[in-house]
């Protein structure tokens, strides 16, 4: 049976505990750790991000972590400014060039209308209120400001995928996820309505051959050598049922 504990870990805790990461901390920049994962989808959520228009253009990054979108950022014009509640990510960040801020992604400390784009990549199924941390992604955009995100579907399918069966896997930490925070789509994109951003969802997920490749390679000890491209693609798929990734401008 599941004891809901992070199997990495060194305590054993609930459920989407922050303190988790403080214990993974070792894991965040390793090509076949705990949250390889979320280099893949970083490097997807990147993607969704034009180069800058203008100077001094700024991006937040809510719920940063140790700073993964940063690589696939380079050269894009934006300063980075990532957002997080875990001090010892957040060193990691900076080593990154990420300008970081700890703070909670639902009371950022920043003015309104500060950011050109948001980024809130896994991210809000781990926040107990998920709603309050897109008002304030919402927010922190200037009119023409672009939001960008990903995180799981409130549906029986995402916990059977997310939870039940890949929490089972060694290249996922025990415990990291709390289902009853998943966030339905729909809700999603009418609670950014709310907030003056027209939101559009499109379901992803990793490219089969390239997570049966990385697996292989993780099993036989070579992922970290075999993983210079940057591991499996996210791709567009056709349902939201599981993942998904939003992309919304603010109006007004």
């Amino acid at each position: 049976m599941r004891d809901g504990s992070a199997s990495i870990g060194v305590r054993v805790l609930p459920p989407n505990d922050p303190r988790q990461y403080d214990d993974l901390a070792g894991e965040w920049w390793r090509p076949d750790g705990a949250f390889a994962m979320l280099h893949w989808l970083a490097r997807a959520r990147a993607a969704l991000v034009p180069p800058a228009t203008r100077p001094d253009a700024v991006l937040v990054d809510l719920g940063c972590g140790a700073g993964l979108m940063a690589p696939h950022l380079a050269g894009r014009g934006y300063r980075h400014v990532g957002v997080d509640l875990t001090r010892s990510a957040l060193e990691q960040a900076a080593a990154h060039g990420v300008t970081v801020l700890a703070g909670d992604a639902t009371a950022v400390p920043l003015v309104d209308g500060c950011a050109d784009v948001v980024a809130a990549g896994e991210l809000l199924e781990h926040v107990p209120d998920w709603r309050a941390a897109v008002a304030e992604a919402c927010r922190l955009l200037r009119p023409g400001g672009l939001l960008v995100l990903d995180t799981l579907n409130d549906t029986a399918l995402a916990r059977l995928i997310a939870v039940e069966v890949g929490e089972r896997l060694s290249t996922v930490p025990r415990g990291i996820h709390d289902p009853r925070l998943f966030v339905d789509d729909r809700e999603l994109v009418a609670e950014c309505a709310r907030h003056g951003v027209a939101l559009r969802v499109r379901g992803v997920r990793p490219g089969l051959w390239g997570t049966l490749g990385w697996l292989t390679r993780r099993n036989l000890g070579g992922a970290g050598r075999g993983s210079r491209d940057g591991g499996p693609m996210i791709r567009p798929t056709w349902s939201t049922a599981v993942l998904y990734q939003g992309r919304g401008v603010r109006h007004g």
